[in-house]
């Protein structure tokens, strides 16, 4: 755009003009970090073009994005005096495991979101953003045998394509089944969870995940593996 500096451009990405959420941490990175990555960008791709050979630039992306999301020094919001963890009664072997993520799965004609966000297209969802951080927590119950065909996935805080192609890549259900046939687990609950992690917080740690952890419980489960999106 006419007039626009390094610093907006690369901001674009993040819910701007040109969102795109792959690229979205394009705007947490330091500037020279940025300018270095599309530049080497620029010339893989020139590469590719010649070898086919794309293994250059997913490790220069990793990287880019690694560092982006890990910047130098201790981030206080990120930092807790304690845990809600407990140790493991018991081994792993002989307990029921469950399985919740913040990926925004969902059975295929169920409610999904909130009834006020519930309408709107994944493309429509990054052009609300504000409305999903406000909104209530809206949890999903997923049966772990529903074919990977009837489950939908919609979350506008990430680039949900591979988790539309494969669910494993953020809800690993099939990975947990084979831990509890190979009896790394003693048994995999019969209904995972998921829900849209961009979501009220505050309503998240204080309402609505306590109920969800009783609820979890009073289905029998005795650990969880949690999987942030």
């Amino acid at each position: 755009m006419p007039g626009e500096t390094f610093k907006e451009y690369v901001d674009s990405f993040s819910y701007g003009s040109r969102t795109d959420l792959f690229f979205k941490w394009l705007k947490g990175a330091a500037e020279a970090d940025a300018e270095d990555y599309i530049q080497s960008l620029l010339q893989e791709l020139g590469e590719v073009s010649d070898t086919g050979d794309l293994s250059k630039f997913f490790e220069m992306t990793y990287e880019a994005q690694l560092a982006a999301n890990s910047p130098p020094g201790e981030d206080p919001r990120w930092k807790y005096e304690d845990a809600p963890f407990t140790p493991l009664s018991k081994p792993l072997s002989e307990m029921r495991v469950g399985l919740i993520t913040s990926s925004g799965h969902y059975v295929e004609g169920e409610p999904h979101a909130p009834p006020e966000l519930s309408d709107y297209t994944q493309e429509e969802g990054t052009k609300h953003i504000g409305e999903y951080g406000r909104a209530k927590p809206f949890l999903s119950a997923v049966p772990i045998d529903l074919p990977q065909e009837k489950l939908g996935v919609h979350q506008p805080g990430y680039d949900i394509r591979a988790a539309q192609k494969d669910r494993n890549t953020v809800m690993p259900i099939d990975r947990m089944k084979e831990m509890a046939d190979q009896g790394v687990i003693g048994e995999f609950a019969s209904m995972a969870y998921s829900f849209i992690g961009l979501t009220s917080q505050m309503r998240l740690t204080r309402e609505d995940a306590p109920q969800w952890a009783e609820r979890v419980k009073d289905e029998g489960w005795e650990a969880a593996v949690l999987v942030p999106v």
